[in-house]
């Protein structure tokens, strides 16, 4: 007499396996790509006339070439250079006449204050590596928190960090991002 093999049951491998899977979901941490922040301008219909007319003096034109060479204000910079200058663009004071015009504003907790209207107008060739856009954002970014931190130990004693909410809207008024990135463009004129 021949013996028969006995059928394995295999109904639960399926919750046994579905199991799991949730387990492993639960459990696994996933990377999270960051970006830079950024408020983006509203979509305009017209590329052509957006409106907006800004002052040479108010704007501070920063330029990274396909061959990652920078320019601020026409000149060319090393990168090291590129938050020391942004920082004395965007500084807040006093008017100055080579530096960007003053608008006064009333800011709680600080009274009448002047804020700077000056936009640092970032523009980069096509071919700009990545890393050296970075770099740059980085360096812009740097000027403005090195600004913000000055402001908050004069008006309030500590660092920008340790500010309360109510504070830190006061400094972000005071000492605002003004950051336009325009359209990458073929920087070294060719077609």
């Amino acid at each position: 007499m021949a013996r028969k093999t006995p059928d394995i049951n295999a109904g639960s491998m399926a919750d046994i396996a579905f199991l799991l899977l949730i387990f492993f979901l639960v459990t696994t941490t996933m990377n999270v790509d960051s970006g830079i922040s950024r408020t983006l301008p509203p979509l305009v219909d017209n590329p052509q006339d957006d409106g907006i007319k800004v002052k040479e003096r108010n704007s501070l034109q920063v330029r990274v070439s396909g061959n990652d060479m920078v320019l601020v204000g026409g000149q060319r910079v090393a990168l090291r250079q590129v938050k020391d200058l942004a920082k004395e663009f965007a500084t807040f004071g006093p008017e100055q006449e080579h530096l960007p015009e003053k608008e006064e504003k009333e800011i709680p907790l600080i009274g009448v204050f002047n804020v700077s209207k000056g936009i640092i107008s970032l523009q980069n060739d096509r071919s700009t590596s990545y890393e050296a856009y970075l770099a740059v954002q980085n360096e812009l970014t740097k000027a403005y928190n090195e600004l913000r931190n000055e402001f908050s130990h004069r008006y309030f004693g500590k660092d920008f960090s340790e500010l309360n909410a109510d504070e830190r809207k006061a400094v972000l008024t005071a000492v605002p991002t003004r950051i336009s990135e325009a359209e990458p463009v073929d920087l070294t004129g060719k077609k």
